[in-house]
């Protein structure tokens, strides 16, 4: 063989172990990255049950100081959580040393701080677990209980985003009146022989209270995030206008995804996976009223998008409601970690960890079995619209991987 032939033969094999080398590698990388995704959905698995059990490791720090410990840019509590019932049993029982009118919003809650100095926020029960909201997917009360089931699905789905959240039962005559404020005290009455209150918020009536089953009123309670993570509060970017005839931009607009993809800060960094996440978390619960979120201050687009607020939820579970799949649709790209949670959640196995997660809270059972089946099935409509995405502009392209630094621009 002349050298010149030897040469370019050398320089092919050369050319096929360098694209050998680097697709095993990448395969390598992919399997590596799939097979800690598996390890993780399997230790979610294994600790979904949360007993409220009192008793704590750190014996030399209160509840509190612990959950606070937890919060970092990227989530509010660590996958590994051994004293999270610790913490919930405390949010549960603790005794309430003040209680006042809620923060300012549209729903009713009442803003609490149990022993200790910990800020809780309540929301009391409006509606029986088999109530169906009728009307537009944002109608109605506050769900207490949707705060709870959207606490645990959060923890499924491996966000650890949202606040903790807890049912629990408190006495209105004698846990909030004694302790209440002369503005939240003023909004108490009596309907019958049952213990009443309607707050001060943007939509409180007078004659729309919420009452107890006598003294007694169910509710939840959220646990406050630290002073030291003061928040920033964004407008959603498939925010509604809430006014009936106008539509938002991206209701009309097929390609409002570029033009978000060329704003702060969704042209960089996480921010624009996390609207995507939230996004299906959302149509999961049939949540279509984020109109804002929240992050930390300050942080420029790097921390996480804090799912606060999540009661506007499992209203009506035969209204899917597809336009809050917005985000994912327009815009076509999925963390590959959020694209694998949801396939191991496939085949029932979503209704069965979020029951089971549930189990242990004080005013289980949390949601009814039609609000179970219908997150099964949201379930794979979310499924479909990614594979309609990636049979469109490939896997490639759709499924991002987490650990990128992303820019859209």
């Amino acid at each position: 063989m002349k050298l010149k032939q030897r040469v370019v033969l050398l320089a092919i094999l050369l050319v096929i172990f360098i694209f050998t080398k680097v697709f095993l590698i990448d395969n390598l990388d992919t399997s590596a990255a799939n097979r800690e995704d598996q390890r993780a959905f399997q230790r979610m698995l294994s600790g979904l049950r949360v007993a409220l059990d009192p008793r704590l490791e750190h014996t030399l720090q209160s509840p509190w100081e612990i959950a606070a410990q937890w919060v970092v840019p990227r989530e509010v509590y660590p996958e590994d959580t051994p004293e999270m019932g610790a913490v919930m049993h405390a949010m549960t029982t603790k005794k309430i040393i003040k209680a006042d009118v809620g923060y300012k919003g549209t729903q009713l809650k009442a803003l609490l701080i149990l022993e200790g100095g910990q800020k809780v926020v309540f929301k009391p029960k409006r509606y029986a677990r088999d109530y169906i909201v009728e009307g537009e997917p944002y109608a109605g009360y506050d769900r207490h209980n949707a705060e709870v089931a959207a606490f645990h699905l959060d923890r499924i789905l491996g966000f650890r985003r949202a606040p903790l959240v807890v049912g629990r039962f408190v006495n209105l005559r004698t846990e909030i009146k004694p302790v209440a404020t002369e503005q939240l005290l003023g909004t108490f009455m009596t309907v019958g022989n049952n213990t009443c209150f309607y707050g001060k918020c943007y939509y409180c009536r007078e004659t729309e209270p919420a009452c107890a089953d006598g003294d007694i009123m169910e509710g939840s309670v959220t646990l406050w995030l630290p002073d030291v993570w003061p928040l920033q509060k964004h407008r959603h970017p498939w925010g509604r206008t809430y006014r009936e005839g106008k539509l938002a931009r991206w209701e009309y607009d097929e390609s409002y995804c570029d033009a978000v993809k060329k704003t702060s800060p969704y042209d960089s960094g996480p921010r624009l996976l996390d609207i995507i996440d939230t996004a299906i978390f959302d149509y999961l619960i049939g949540n279509a009223d984020r109109h804002h979120y929240e992050s930390f201050q300050d942080d420029e687009g790097a921390s996480m998008l804090i799912l606060l607020d999540n009661a506007k939820s499992f209203g009506n579970p035969a209204l899917d409601e597809r336009s809050i799949l917005a985000p994912l649709y327009q815009c076509c790209i999925i963390r590959v970690s959020t694209w694998n949670r949801l396939n191991y959640l496939k085949n029932g196995v979503l209704k069965s960890a979020l029951k089971t997660a549930m189990s242990h809270d004080p005013i289980s059972p949390v949601l009814s079995d039609p609000h179970l089946d219908a997150l099964d099935q949201r379930l794979l409509s979310i499924l479909a619209t990614v594979k309609q995405c990636t049979d469109q502009f490939g896997p490639d392209v759709v499924l991002v991987e987490d650990r990128m630094t992303l820019s859209h621009l």
